[in-house]
């Protein structure tokens, strides 16, 4: 067997210990990119290897897992993801999330102390040579903020399902004392909590910086029941949320190329023009988020709808115009 044949022996060796239902063998064809005649040979190659395979029952089709996991020696990991652990880190906490980076450096120091002193010890210069030579570029922007105890509040009332109360300061307003459903948060330019409203059910999002006195209330309170964090996020060209528009852009010939290589949104589409344009489409809300994003191309992006984009981007335009005649005196 060659050696990359064996390496994703492993790799669904290890995805069978880390499922606790099992998978199937169109899940097993789909994780590993091949084939379903092929993820069966990969699946008895794994019977092979590792006896505490065990089938489960799942009608009308079978799935597979590893109960017990896998010994320390098939899972010390490579120089290259303890790479990527320790960047994802560096770049959490040059980004103002301190409590977050602490998290993921507190699970490479558990991974470290679990490895073989052997296995670390051979992993060490390359893993040095690897930080040095690779590093994050912080770009500028809002730094966004949600401190440990106000994440563990957060989490623990939507683990319990229970309400959870805050004070919320917007700009120009009083202080709302608001007790709602969490939902989840959304981590970006800036960091949300999606909730309910108690009342209504309708969803909101509520910036954790603008949020203090945060604490877990007594009583249930569940989201409702169709949501889904993931699609509520993708409908947004950012994180705000507000009525979702059919954006239609025109991108110059001369930016075509970068503008296909750009992941504009989910439901993104590219029609080439004769002229050697690219026509980008995709439902989203958050227009002044998008206005923001489109100033970065200049003249090579042209804004055919909807309208509403179009007077957003005439009122930011507008608005930049006032403060540089401002600068001039």
């Amino acid at each position: 067997m060659r050696h990359d044949k064996a390496a994703m022996v492993i790799d669904l060796a290890r995805r069978l210990a880390a499922s606790a239902e099992g998978l199937s063998l169109d899940e097993m064809a789909r994780d590993m990119g091949v084939s379903r005649r092929t993820a069966e040979r990969m699946r008895d190659a794994v019977f092979m290897l590792f006896p505490t395979v065990e089938e489960v029952s799942d009608p009308p089709s079978k799935r597979w897992r590893i109960r017990g996991g896998l010994s320390a020696f098939e899972q010390a990991p490579t120089a290259t993801e303890m790479l990527e652990l320790t960047k994802a880190a560096t770049a959490l906490r040059a980004a103002g999330e301190p409590a977050r980076a602490a998290a993921l450096e507190a699970l490479e120091r558990k991974l470290k102390a679990a490895m073989r002193s052997t296995t670390l010890n051979r992993m060490a210069p390359d893993l040095e040579a690897l930080v040095r030579a690779e590093t994050i570029a912080v770009q500028a922007g809002p730094r966004p903020s949600a401190d440990e105890a106000m994440l563990t509040a957060i989490r623990g009332a939507i683990l319990a399902q229970q309400p959870l109360g805050f004070t919320y300061s917007r700009p120009g307003a009083e202080p709302r004392r608001r007790s709602v459903a969490p939902c989840g948060v959304m981590f970006g330019r800036a960091n949300y909590l999606v909730a309910a409203d108690r009342e209504t059910g309708r969803i909101q999002t509520f910036r954790l910086d603008r949020m203090s006195h945060v604490a877990a209330q007594d009583g249930v309170a569940i989201p409702p029941p169709d949501f889904d964090l993931g699609v509520f996020a993708s409908q947004s060209f950012g994180i705000y949320q507000d009525e979702i528009e059919e954006v239609v852009l025109r991108i110059a010939p001369q930016g075509a190329a970068e503008a296909k290589s750009w992941r504009w949104h989910p439901t993104q589409t590219f029609e080439d023009q004769a002229d050697g344009a690219v026509i980008v489409r995709f439902r989203a809300s958050g227009m002044r988020e998008l206005a923001w994003h489109l100033f970065t191309w200049g003249e090579q992006a042209v804004i055919l709808a909807p309208e509403r984009l179009k007077a957003v981007m005439a009122g930011e335009l507008a608005a930049a115009g006032r403060a540089l005649d401002a600068a001039r005196g």
